[in-house]
């Protein structure tokens, strides 16, 4: 499940990039979409982070 979900936020932010690069987009629309973006990043590297101390929790044990 953990898998499913962080594959899903790399898609996301992946998408928003996409949206950003587009020449017709707004500012405000451009500023909400970083903010998701980074939303989306922040959950992504919060999810490796926590991956990486259960497994130095595994090797510990």
């Amino acid at each position: 499940m953990a898998k499913e979900q962080f594959e899903t936020k790399l898609e996301n932010a992946k998408k928003i990039l996409e949206t950003l690069m587009k020449p017709e987009i707004t500012l405000e629309d451009s500023v909400k979409a970083y903010e998701q973006g980074m939303k989306e990043l922040n959950e992504a590297q919060k999810m490796l982070e926590d991956a990486v101390i259960k497994i130095q929790e595994i090797k510990a044990s």
